[in-house]
Parts: structure tokens; sequence; C-alpha cells
């Protein structure tokens, strides 16, 4: 008996060792955003130029002179007809587009700065989370706002000559 006794006081005299979570917490990468509503978002985001370009792909190139078609094109160039809503459409098409592209980067994107101690230098921390939607809407952003830019850049040029 004088075993387990001994064993018991041995039990109640030692010390609980203290957990120092401090440098676990500095670890922890926060997103700005959350990866499925800056996705949701993203979708909306891109509707209208996505619309748009669908619009005009299949009234020139497909030649397809329906209605719905020729009414997306007659309202662009209603807009940019009248001064209050001249800057209306390039903001739609391609303001809403880059938009998509800073929220659903900003949903992937991890940054983590380690300060600088006793002769170490400071660290820079970048990770990416590849995340399937968020890549495939900043890429969809992408071109989209490649094709108005390069629509607008062959429009001046032809305007020129």
């Amino acid at each position: 008996m004088k075993d387990k006794d001994e064993f018991l006081k041995q039990m109640e005299d030692l010390k609980v060792p203290a957990v120092d979570t401090s440098p676990h917490q500095q670890k922890v990468k926060m997103t700005i955003m959350n990866a499925e509503r800056s996705a949701a978002l993203g979708v909306w985001l891109i509707v209208v130029p996505c619309y748009f370009l669908f619009c005009v792909f299949m009234y020139y190139f497909f030649h397809l002179h329906i209605g719905l078609f020729r009414a997306m094109s007659d309202l662009m160039a209603g807009m940019n007809k009248n001064p209050f809503l001249k800057y209306a459409s390039p903001i739609l098409l391609v303001g809403l587009p880059i938009v998509s592209i800073v929220i659903n980067k900003l949903a992937i994107l991890h940054v983590h700065y380690k300060k600088a101690e006793q002769g170490i230098p400071g660290e820079l921390l970048v990770t990416i989370k590849l995340r399937f939607w968020n890549v495939v809407l900043i890429l969809i952003s992408f071109g989209i706002v490649c094709i108005f830019i390069l629509y607008a850049i062959t429009e001046n040029l032809t305007l020129k000559n």
C-alpha cells in the first residue's frame, strides 16, 4: 500500500506543462474573404459581360439576327450615345470583371509576415490556396478584360488609319 500512496503523492506533485500558443497564432493565416462567397459573387459580377460577349458573338459570327442579341447590342450602343451613361458600359463590361478578379484573388491569397529577430531577417510568406472555382473565375474574368482591351486597341488603331 505504501507504494500506491507514494505513487499518488508523486502524481499530485507533478507540474502540468504550460502550452504557449502565441507562436502558433502567428502561423495561422486568415483569409480576407470566404472562398465560396467570393466565387458566388464573382459569378454574378461576370454575368453581364459574358452575356454581352455571347450576344455579340452570336450576332456577328453566326449571323443569328434574333431580337434578343440585337437588343443587347443596341442597349450598349444607346448607352454610349447618352452623355450621362457614356461611362456605364465600360464600367459594366471591364470594371465588373476586374472587381471579380480582385475578390477571388483575395479569397485564395494568404500573406504572412514574420518580423526580424536577433540577426535573422524578416520573412514574407505568400501562400495561394488553389480553389478550383476561384481560379476558374479569375481566368474567365481575365479573359473578358483582355477581350475588351484588345477590342478597344484595335478599334482605335483602325479609326486612325
